[in-house]
């Protein structure tokens, strides 16, 4: 392998391990606050892709438009599925936690495949112009450095978010202590909704971001980016934010690495 392709494949893999990176993040952000492996948020990532594909075609949005409309709508689900099934478990063991979001997960891919069937349906062809991009000996599409940097961007303002307002202060203080948190005054449901809408906002892009690249929207689309990306969660730390977004591109590049080779 040439050093051409080696770094065309890069800027690939860099691509693909934003977005697991997007969805680790929701995992790991979940994971530090309430210790809940949330098996339910690789199908917020379906969720984010199916509202931006209807944004996309009914309502015949641009990309950045369909990419927020996504995001909110994703937040709204994410925090609808911690009121109704995880509050009021809170106080419950761990694997009635466990298989409350596997139940979630399977009520939310089966319910989607009720309602819009299992064909494959495809974005807009025109919401993203795919144009190959020259960087010195390098030639790659634009679908593959707009998707990383919209990760990037979306990622600095996670950090902004976490570092810089008060609802951040208030997710930190409720991961390293609840009881104290709320001794301080900290609303912590609504520190841990606050959460639920966050990290399901960043799967519900990368959802977006998947569907335009592959032109492939189903209801089990989440299955196999959620496993990769709960790896990288782990891979990076699980807790650890710049830790799970790591791991995803250190995954996303290993995976297309290995993909070239063979």
């Amino acid at each position: 392998m040439s050093l051409v392709e080696i770094l065309q494949q890069l800027i690939n893999g860099l691509s693909l391990g934003s977005v697991y990176a997007l969805i680790a993040l929701g995992y790991t952000m979940v994971y530090g606050i309430i210790g809940l492996i949330n098996f339910a948020h690789c199908d917020i990532y379906m969720v984010g892709a199916y509202i931006g594909l209807f944004a996309s075609i009914n309502l015949h949005l641009p990309f950045i438009p369909t990419l927020l409309i996504a995001m909110v709508g994703s937040a709204i689900a994410g925090v609808l599925v911690e009121r109704i099934a995880y509050k009021p478990l809170r106080k419950a063991s761990n694997i009635a936690l466990l298989i409350t979001a596997m139940g979630v997960s399977l009520l939310l891919e089966n319910t989607f495949n009720a309602i819009f069937g299992a064909a494959q349906r495809s974005y807009p062809h025109d919401i993203l112009e795919q144009k190959t991009i020259a960087i010195g000996p390098v030639h790659t599409d634009s679908l593959h450095l707009i998707i990383l940097l919209t990760s990037v961007v979306l990622m600095l303002l996670l950090q902004i978010i976490i570092y810089k307002t008060k609802i951040g202060k208030a997710m930190r203080a409720t991961s390293a202590d609840k009881d104290a948190a709320a001794l301080m005054g900290i609303n912590v449901d609504a520190t841990i909704s606050a959460t639920f809408a966050i990290g399901s906002a960043l799967a519900g892009a990368a959802g977006v971001l998947v569907g335009i690249l592959y032109n492939s929207v189903e209801p089990y689309m989440g299955i196999q980016p959620g496993i990769k990306a709960f790896t990288a969660a782990v891979f990076g730390g699980i807790g650890l934010i710049p830790g799970a977004f790591l791991g995803g591109l250190v995954l996303g590049v290993i995976e297309t690495f290995v993909t070239a080779w063979y």
